[in-house]
């Protein structure tokens, strides 16, 4: 009898869990906030006790199961609209390395090491420092890296971070590329964008031309 409750319970377990993560929504194991990496730990260790100790009440694991997956779902909702909330679960990208040349005091603050650098360029399939124009730190723990211009005669490209996302000037990424809220706003009117709020996404391209999607009217 056991043996059958085991099996049971590792059935109806793995439908829950399976149920729970769809639940959860849908990202790449490597793209995984703090937040959904330690929820997913807890489900699994409340998933391994409720199988094991066969001889206590299942709705003792399933209960905290639950309530975590309540937490992590509340906290993903909220963040859709709080940018506050959502710098604060995920973290915001670093930039190591910004026009070929690498920020040294930013891989210290981030703790990272010149050996995760050339592991992750090698990775990303890149065989020379010299070949990065920028090299961004996700949230997640990826590098992105923007590799430099193959035309000698173009000077230059822009980070890849938006000016605008989701009605909202992203401020911190203006001061990255040297410039202001005001003058970002006296650019968007000249294209006839008025309203910051209707803009869902905005960034600056390398021609200096800006790229702007707009939110979907309902």
């Amino acid at each position: 009898m056991d043996f059958v409750t085991i099996i049971l319970r590792t059935v109806l377990v793995y439908v829950i869990i399976l149920l729970v993560l769809r639940l959860m929504g849908k990202r790449e194991i490597g793209q995984l906030s703090v937040l959904d990496f330690v929820v997913s730990i807890m489900i699994a260790e409340l998933a391994v006790i409720s199988i094991d100790n066969f001889q206590a009440p299942m709705i003792h694991s399933l209960i905290p199961i639950f309530v975590l997956s309540i937490i992590q779902i509340t906290f993903a909702v909220i963040s859709l609209k709080s940018e506050k909330l959502r710098d604060l679960l995920d973290g915001e990208p670093s930039v190591l390395i910004k026009e070929g040349k690498i920020d040294e005091h930013e891989m210290r603050k981030q703790r990272y090491n010149f050996d995760d650098l050339l592991v992750q360029l090698r990775q990303n399939k890149i065989g020379k420092l010299s070949d990065v124009e920028f090299a961004i730190l996700e949230p997640s723990g990826k590098l992105s890296v923007i590799e430099k211009s193959k035309d000698a005669d173009k000077k230059g490209s822009n980070l890849p971070l938006p000016l605008i996302l989701d009605g909202k000037v992203q401020e911190e990424h203006l001061k990255k590329i040297e410039k202001t809220p005001l003058w970002l706003r006296q650019e968007m009117r000249k294209i006839g964008y008025r309203d910051i709020k209707k803009i869902s996404y905005c960034a600056l391209r390398d021609d200096q031309s800006f790229f702007v999607d707009l939110k979907d009217e309902q």
